[in-house]
């Protein structure tokens, strides 16, 4: 089964990419330590980073150094930290961290959350400052950005292209609360902009006097996500994939929390570039929650 890394740059899913060359691909960390985290990988997939050839090796600092100096330039700090830890996905890759301390490099740190706007930003400025340019996108095309402007003339059938792959991303993943359930993708139509509790409850087929309460979609996966989650690290890492899929193809992703215990209805949804909400449902078991 590829890595999460190779489906990035297979296409297959999205990514903060901010350079890139035959050989290697460098994107932001989407839980980072700082802003600017970035990931720097050989596009050739192997697991363990000194099993790379010398000449490969050698390559791959080399891209790492000029990506790091973008980095540096891109991000306020004093220097740019480097770690290989290589237990968290099995595909070789460097981490760049900005650090003003070294207290900044500490990987039991709590991983900040980083809005999407804000981290197309970075990615934007970092590329532009990385030597000998990148050839990605700019900001008005960057991920996200692109799937807003395509509104206009959106392609043929997206609802169910945006459905589809929410289908192949949560096939066989189980939320764990004091129960397992299943999660279900889902695409509801529903009236622009912001929807009140009222209209959401009518959009997503529930009561209408129902409990709604509204959580950050990366709070609500950070069991899930977790190198050290109990499921393993491949379901953690296809949770990684669901999430970054999400922020990044569906405008304004969060988790609407619908009822109170012992069974909440939990739907982590945002807009397609068709203007439905999409995203997946499952069922929290919580008996102590009031």
């Amino acid at each position: 089964m590829p890595t999460i890394f190779s489906r990035i740059v297979s296409g297959e899913l999205p990514a903060y990419k901010v350079a890139e060359d035959a050989d290697h691909l460098a994107f932001l960390d989407i839980t980072p330590l700082v802003e600017g985290h970035t990931l720097v990988i050989p596009k050739k997939e192997i697991d363990y980073i000194f099993d790379l050839t010398p000449q490969a090796l050698a390559a791959l600092h080399v891209f790492a150094q000029r990506v790091a100096k973008g980095v540096q330039a891109a991000v306020p700090c004093r220097r740019i930290g480097v770690a290989v830890i290589g237990l968290e996905v099995p595909h070789a890759h460097i981490h760049l961290i900005p650090m003003n301390k070294v207290a900044d490099m500490n990987f039991a740190n709590p991983k900040i959350t980083v809005p999407a706007e804000r981290m197309q930003a970075l990615a934007a400025a970092i590329a532009a400052k990385v030597e000998g340019g990148s050839g990605l996108p700019t900001p008005a095309t960057a991920p996200g950005a692109a799937a807003r402007s395509a509104q206009a003339a959106p392609a043929a059938d997206p609802n169910d292209a945006t459905l589809a792959q929410l289908q192949k991303l949560t096939k066989g993943l189980v939320f764990g609360s004091e129960s397992e359930e299943p999660l279900e993708a889902v695409s509801y139509a529903a009236p622009t902009g912001d929807l009140p509790d009222a209209q959401l409850l009518q959009v997503l087929g529930e009561p209408a006097d129902a409990k709604v309460e509204k959580v950050e979609l990366t709070l609500f996966l950070r069991n899930q996500t977790a190198d050290t989650s109990k499921a393993g690290v491949d379901i953690a890492n296809r949770y990684k994939a669901l999430q970054l899929y999400m922020k990044q193809e569906l405008d304004g992703a969060q988790v609407y929390r619908i009822g109170t215990g012992p069974q909440v209805h939990a739907y982590a949804l945002g807009r397609d570039v068709a203007g439905r909400l999409a995203g997946f449902k499952t069922v929290l078991t919580e008996s102590e929650r009031d």
